[in-house]
């Protein structure tokens, strides 16, 4: 028998929680269940016309067939920085704040690499998404959770974290609007987080891959805050705003001399995006407001489907105010993998179960709006008839 070839990295990652209900999925379509598969948050409306025109025009250059520069074309870096002043009213730097990225993913898997040293602490929300913890362990360093707990508005207990942790911290990551709770954070809420940075010296990783994805009042960004350009990197993605998700684009801002050391790091590990891809996102985010704003509406008009069902069928919800999930509570007596597999079982739903993205999300599932309109009726429908007891 051959020997385990896996680093040891990677053995200690956490298992895979899903496998039962990707195991229940393909056994409910085998029986030829009418599967309605909302457990993934992948976009599926496709890339507005203008920004698939510019790809398509600019793959034809061959100025593009070239190796990219590794912080990112310069134009495009402009024109991120000119969004980011619209926007957020914040001016940056386009040499030394802002970088351009493979995807938000690569550069917040990235970010521990660079700055975090073996035995050191990362703050982790949890429930969260995985790539705050993995990248840490990846790094040597040692994650430590912060709950997000409902009776906190899903906003990490800062006071809570023991000292000794704290001698140890470097990172903190945070996320919002937050994948998987579609919570919010308000400006007094990040300007907390800046604060506690400053005393206790740790950068804020911030995760704003949904900023642009709202239904209330426009999410704030923690470099809008007093202090947050020295302190924080704050990681944008197109893959949401735009139904790029397959084009792998995105940017980190904010504290330079944390961007300098992530640009190291990337230089020695890849060569940067397709120029041509660059040049796309460019007309995307010069054109953001139009571009972005139809998709948002066609989300808001499927969280009104898919939420009716829910209320319906008596679901304790709370609407979410961004990002393309619901963050639903299970019945009493209920846990998120066993109700998971009653949604499948009574209604063809696919929901993801909380607890795979942490402890503090058992109690819950989460519902993505990445579903065309007729398919979420049809769901809603099913859940409709359910009843949350």
């Amino acid at each position: 028998m051959s020997r385990d070839l896996r680093a040891d990295r990677l053995k200690v990652l956490p298992p895979y929680l899903f496998a039962e209900v990707d195991r229940a999925k393909r056994e409910a379509i085998q029986r030829g269940v009418d599967v309605i598969d909302l457990g993934v948050g992948d976009p599926d409306m496709p890339t507005p016309g203008p920004i698939v025109e510019a790809l398509r025009e600019a793959a034809g250059d061959p100025a593009c067939h070239r190796y990219p520069s590794y912080a990112g074309w310069t134009g495009l870096r402009e024109t991120f920085a000119a969004y980011f002043q619209r926007r957020f009213g914040v001016k940056l730097d386009p040499g030394k704040e802002v970088l351009a990225l493979i995807g938000s993913k690569e550069g917040i898997a990235n970010t521990p690499l660079a700055l975090l040293n073996p035995g050191e602490v990362a703050l982790v929300p949890e429930p969260a998404y995985p790539v705050y913890r993995t990248s840490t362990i990846f790094a040597g360093g040692e994650p430590w959770e912060m709950p997000l707990l409902e009776k906190n508005g899903f906003f990490p207990d800062l006071g809570a974290i023991p000292a000794d942790v704290l001698d140890r911290a470097r990172l903190m990551f945070i996320n919002y609007p937050n994948n998987p709770t579609a919570a919010t954070a308000s400006t007094e809420q990040l300007g907390r987080a800046v604060e506690f940075a400053r005393k206790h010296e740790v950068v804020i990783c911030h995760d704003a891959a949904y900023a642009e994805t709202y239904f209330g009042d426009p999410p704030p960004s923690i470099l809008s805050v007093p202090g947050g350009r020295e302190v924080a990197i704050e990681y944008h993605s197109l893959s949401k705003t735009f139904s790029m998700a397959g084009w792998r684009i995105g940017f980190a801002v904010g504290r330079a001399d944390a961007l300098a050391a992530l640009l190291t790091l990337k230089s020695n590990v890849d060569s940067g995006a397709f120029i041509a891809v660059q040049r796309a996102a460019a007309v995307a985010l010069e054109n953001a407001e139009a571009l972005a704003g139809p998709l948002r509406e066609r989300y808001r008009a499927r969280l009104e489907i898919l939420a009716g069902g829910l209320e319906a069928a008596g679901a304790p919800l709370r609407r979410p105010e961004a990002t393309f999930y619901l963050w639903v509570r299970v019945p009493k007596g209920s846990n998120s993998m066993g109700f998971a597999k009653r949604l499948l079982d009574e209604a063809g739903v696919v929901a993801t179960p909380g607890v795979g993205f942490g402890k503090s999300g058992e109690g819950f599932v989460r519902m993505s709006l990445t579903a065309p309109e007729e398919r979420l009726e049809v769901a809603a429908e099913r859940l409709s008839r359910m009843r949350w007891r």
